[in-house]
């Protein structure tokens, strides 16, 4: 592991806004803010967003700033790029974002019932080979179902039409509510100022002409997701 890494990992430490587990503390295990991050870790009662796979935590913070009347959680095993994130917002002072280190298969560990307003899946690894491991998965789709409100939504961003593909083919097998869809986001009819918030990478996507898909929808929340029939 590189000097540079160390020294992030170490003042990530400090941080206030970061919350840092091992495995052994939520393999089948509830963390101690399961149910609290209201009242201990924002100590406000907003409604909470969840990123998942925040990466450098661009969507994290970029929201948290447009909406202070709201909460914003990251989420990323990768401590070199939530250091970027969490770093600027302690700097700039925004204290309605933070960032939890650890793997999304453990992400029901952290929250309870209902306490997760909006959920969003920003560009993750669309594995092309391993269905179940991708974050808008059955397998995956069920552990938010246990602690999204009953209205909240969930917005899958990415660049890979595969993956965007399967999303849809699940969501309608599994009759969801679709507020939005498109497979060319950025010449779609979606007006929302959401929109000017960029990842490093959808902004080096967009410079070389991809298209960036776009679905947000509802769980069923009173019955489990299944995966569509192999065709």
């Amino acid at each position: 592991m590189s000097k540079g890494k160390l020294q992030k990992f170490a003042e990530m430490e400090t941080f206030q806004n970061v919350i840092q587990v091992s495995f052994r503390e939520v393999m089948n295990k509830d963390h101690s803010l399961k149910g609290n991050w209201n009242k201990e870790f924002f100590k406000n009662e907003n409604p909470i967003t969840l990123e998942l796979g925040c990466g450098k935590g661009e969507y994290t913070v970029g929201l948290a700033k447009k909406y202070p009347g709201r909460n914003f959680l990251g989420v990323d095993i990768k401590g070199a790029r939530i250091w970027k994130g969490a770093k600027f917002a302690l700097e700039n002072v925004i204290e309605n974002s933070g960032f939890i280190r650890t793997r999304i298969d453990f992400i029901d560990s952290f929250f309870s019932e209902h306490e997760i307003d909006e959920i969003w899946i920003t560009f993750p690894d669309p594995q092309p080979k391993k269905t179940l491991k991708r974050l808008t998965s059955s397998r995956f789709l069920n552990r938010y179902r246990k602690f999204i409100t009953d209205n909240g939504y969930i917005n899958l961003k990415t660049d890979n039409r595969e993956l965007y593909e399967y999303t849809c083919k699940l969501v309608k097998y599994n009759q969801y509510e679709v507020d939005f869809m498109t497979d060319d986001l950025y010449n779609s009819k979606y007006n929302n100022d959401i929109l000017s918030v960029k990842t490093f990478y959808e902004e080096m996507w967009l410079e070389e002409g991809s298209n960036i898909h776009y679905i947000r929808f509802k769980l069923k929340k009173e019955k489990e997701c299944e995966e569509p029939p192999e065709e």
